[in-house]
């Protein structure tokens, strides 16, 4: 279990670090040309959104990679998992269908804070 639960944080860890790296560098006209949700937000909760996916991404991996605070990694599990729960309902909002991504990602921040906060603890 433990295996699985660093390999799914790992994963997970590097594409919400990729993700939040992408919104806070790329231009938001460019962005949101590209993708079409972030023309209902403004440049700046854009921004705000990648700081929270770039810390998320992190939290899942250097605090126990490192030893320090791994009580961190549920903690920023549980917090991308409603931070996916935001971005389902948005979806929902806006009438779109493709939601196999959003729910992917939070059962794996789920599987990841269920298991650091109780099967496995660091």
């Amino acid at each position: 279990m433990n295996i699985a639960l660093w390999v799914v944080a790992g994963v997970f860890g590097v594409a919400y670090t990729t993700g939040g790296i992408i919104k806070l560098t790329m231009p938001y006209e460019k962005y949101a040309a590209k993708l079409h949700w972030p023309e209902d937000f403004t440049p700046g909760n854009v921004r705000f959104m990648g700081m929270l996916e770039v810390l998320g991404g992190i939290g899942l991996v250097v605090p126990a990679l490192v030893g320090v605070a791994p009580i961190l990694v549920p903690i920023a599990a549980s917090g991308l998992a409603l931070y996916m729960a935001g971005a389902t309902t948005e979806r929902l909002r806006r009438g779109e269908k493709e939601l196999v991504v959003d729910l992917l990602f939070l059962a794996a921040m789920l599987f990841v804070a269920w298991g650091r906060f109780g099967l496995e603890p660091f």
